[in-house]
């Protein structure tokens, strides 16, 4: 069973930075490609960002473009969405999720192992 633990969500002003990270467990095909979603009360869960463990495939949201970085540390396990600028629309809980190398990562359905989320909050 493959776990993602989630961390470094908090409150910021807007024109401030977080990074947050998930680590998961085990690096599988399962594993293969993580992504970063976020949620907003009322809202559908929203693709934020996607990156494979050979950074071959690093992908953004529209709304994140240009202020929000992934990255991963393959030693550690580790993925790291680094956000900057931060807006008040960007508050949300930041979903951490893994799948498989194939098919769509820009759906939450693909996703097969979630982490427990981290709340984000920027204030105005």
């Amino acid at each position: 069973q493959v776990q993602l633990v989630e961390s470094g969500g908090g409150l910021v002003q807007a024109g401030g930075s977080l990074r947050l990270s998930c680590t998961t467990s085990r690096r599988t095909l399962s594993t293969n490609i993580m992504g970063w979603f976020r949620q907003a009360p009322g809202n559908e869960r929203e693709f934020v960002a996607a990156i494979s463990w050979s950074g071959d495939i690093i992908s953004y949201g529209d709304s994140v473009k240009g202020r929000f970085t992934i990255s991963t540390d393959n030693a550690k396990n580790t993925v790291y969405l680094q956000m900057n600028n931060l807006r008040p629309e960007d508050t949300a809980v930041y979903y951490c999720g893994a799948k498989n190398p194939y098919g769509s990562y820009y759906g939450t359905f693909a996703y097969a192992y979630w982490g427990q989320g981290t709340q984000v909050t920027v204030s105005s």
